[in-house]
């Protein structure tokens, strides 16, 4: 995984996402999860692609589960872009980088 991906918890998701001062794609995934894994090398590479404009955050839903609870996350992957501190955009299940890539252009 890249290093430019960071991972949150219940604790620090308001410090990480929501005061972040640039939006924030964040990941709500877990282990057994096949299609989150599936797209983790798209996520590193948008993370790079990314850098400067958005941030990559990953939340373990296994490990956390006020967070996305909170959201409303009844499947996953689920993809949320925060900006200012609010959703802004949601994609629930893998999807190809391009249709990621237009969600992402269209929400920053």
């Amino acid at each position: 995984m890249s290093q430019l991906i960071a991972h949150t918890s219940d604790a620090s998701f308001e410090t990480d996402v929501l005061q972040s001062d640039e939006p924030v794609l964040v990941d709500f995934w877990a282990e057994w999860c096949g299609p989150c894994k599936m797209i983790a090398p798209m996520l590193d590479e948008l993370a790079t692609n990314y850098q400067g404009r958005m941030k990559v955050v990953k939340v373990n839903i296994d490990h956390n589960q006020k967070t996305p609870r909170s959201y409303n996350v009844r499947g996953i992957p689920t993809l949320m872009i925060f900006k200012n501190g609010k959703v802004e955009a949601t994609q629930i299940g893998a999807v190809t980088k391009s249709v990621l890539t237009q969600l992402i252009d269209r929400t920053i």
